[in-house]
């Protein structure tokens, strides 16, 4: 490293992942209005109705993802990275926020397509969301990507959104035409 400095490994434990969902769930004050921002946003834009989403409803869902240990992981790994990444002079790095902003939301949300569309929900609420407005008050290059992640990740994840309360019309079920498919 240049200047004989060498930055402390970023070490992930079983306790790191518990205090990342501490803090995650902790975050409902900030992250549940973004969401129903987002939500209200894109419900004018795709003219339709969504529900909105409340503190307990989030909470219990941050809850879900943590519970499955290889999301837990990483989805900690890239709160931490967030919380404190900043760049010196902030635009020459920002890719990188953006990545890691991005891969949050989308291992909040899921498989596709829900991985998909968090990740273009994420770019839609960044763009409303600058560092002077983050919760933490770090001014931090990550920080309003951070909520903007959690925002998109668990906007998309939870309930409300009609075409996923209905069945989906593409949904094949095996001998459903009467045949055996294992013929």
């Amino acid at each position: 490293m240049p200047g004989g400095v060498v930055p402390a490994p970023m070490r992930v434990t079983p306790e790191t992942v518990r205090d990342e969902h501490a803090w995650v769930r902790d975050r409902a004050s900030v992250v549940v209005p973004r969401i129903n921002e987002a939500r209200e946003r894109l419900a004018t834009l795709f003219e339709t109705d969504v529900g909105l989403v409340t503190r307990e409803a989030y909470r219990r869902e941050v809850d879900t993802v943590f519970a499955d240990g290889e999301v837990a992981v990483n989805v900690a790994g890239c709160v931490a990275l967030l919380r404190d990444l900043d760049i010196a002079g902030d635009y020459p790095g920002f890719v990188v926020d953006e990545v890691l902003g991005r891969e949050l939301a989308a291992t909040i949300a899921g498989g596709r397509p829900l991985s998909l569309l968090a990740e273009a929900t994420f770019h839609f609420v960044d763009v409303h969301v600058s560092e002077d407005e983050t919760a933490d008050g770090s001014g931090a290059a990550g920080a309003d990507d951070l909520d903007a992640a959690l925002a998109a990740g668990f906007q998309t994840r939870l309930p409300g959104w009609e075409w996923r309360e209905e069945e989906s019309p593409f949904a094949v079920e095996s001998g459903r035409d009467g045949s055996d498919p294992d013929d």
